[in-house]
């Protein structure tokens, strides 16, 4: 059975005023909340070594390493990248309030501190976060593929099978970290822009992404789908005796696509898919696009993806 201490969240306080930091200290530990103090960003990144917190309150500026240093280095460490942080700071101009969220940071207050409004954002923002918590436990579980980038491409957070299929994305989709780049961090910009039910899918020669949704303010959620785990594909190639390309083929082209974009999804030229279409026609006994598409819809009733 889990201590008082070991069932409490815990809250990393940072700040190089003594006096703020034992202020800060006291409210959270009067909250219920159990607080580890830090007067530096070297303390503070010392400190999330060895006990992972719940949530950080973080000063923005301090000797040495600031806040938004600190909070970039703590975010960098995967036992605290869910840690929501919130920036306790005099600066109130836009363009601080905007380092500080690039910086990681979900939420800011402003000094002088009012303890009680503190509080109050300190506890929705560790309420959030165990809900976030709890949901990517259950897709861990149930080996669901989803990931959440931020707007500006980097990866937050995946499922243990979103990491699998994102190492099999095309290299000009990520970086050597596992970043956004080129058109996968196209397609996210493009995201923050539309409603989720106009978001286009981005698909390769392997995956299929599909937008789902704000996993918060500054996450995008993506599903991600292996399209060689396509049972409305393996059908067709079991039906009509086709092999798996004709297989994907006929499957674009039953989703209305023309040519062009069959080749463009497929990574294939146009000539190549008039050559497997003409394949797909002889195996299946039409003559037509429309024909084919009818039998293929017919074969694929009630199949889900």
């Amino acid at each position: 059975m889990p201590t008082d201490i070991e069932s409490r969240s815990i809250a990393l306080v940072v700040d190089d005023d003594p006096a703020s930091l034992m202020m800060v200290a006291e409210a959270v530990e009067q909250a219920g909340i159990t607080a580890m103090a830090a007067r530096d960003g070297e303390a503070a990144l010392r400190l999330a070594g060895r006990v992972v917190p719940d949530v950080v309150l973080l000063d923005a500026m301090m000797p040495g390493l600031d806040g938004f240093q600190t909070c970039r280095l703590l975010k960098a460490l995967p036992s605290v990248q869910a840690a929501p942080v919130i920036f306790m700071t005099g600066l109130g101009a836009p363009e601080h309030i905007l380092e500080g969220l690039r910086a990681g940071g979900v939420d800011y207050i402003t000094k002088p501190l009012n303890l009680d409004e503190l509080i109050a954002r300190l506890s929705i923002h560790l309420l959030n976060a165990q809900k976030l918590a709890s949901a990517r436990r259950a897709l861990d579980a149930n080996s669901r593929a989803v990931a959440a980038f931020s707007l500006t491409g980097e990866l937050g957070w995946a499922s243990p099978r979103a990491h699998e299929l994102l190492e099999t994305a095309p290299l000009a989709w990520r970086t050597s970290q596992g970043d956004a780049a080129g058109e996968l961090l196209g397609w996210l910009g493009q995201l923050r822009r539309m409603p989720l039910s106009q978001a286009q899918k981005l698909i390769s020669d392997r995956l299929e992404l599909t937008y789902i949704g704000q996993g918060g303010a500054q996450e995008l959620l993506l599903a991600i789908h292996d399209r060689r785990d396509n049972p409305r594909e393996e059908l067709l190639s079991k039906r009509f005796g086709l092999t798996d390309r004709e297989a994907e083929v006929l499957f674009w082209l039953t989703q209305g696509k023309s040519n062009t974009d069959i080749g463009s999804i497929l990574g294939l030229s146009g000539r190549t898919v008039s050559k497997h279409l003409e394949q797909v026609f002889e195996k299946m006994g039409v003559d037509n696009r429309t024909s084919a598409a009818v039998l293929a819809d017919r074969a694929m009733g009630g199949v889900q993806s």
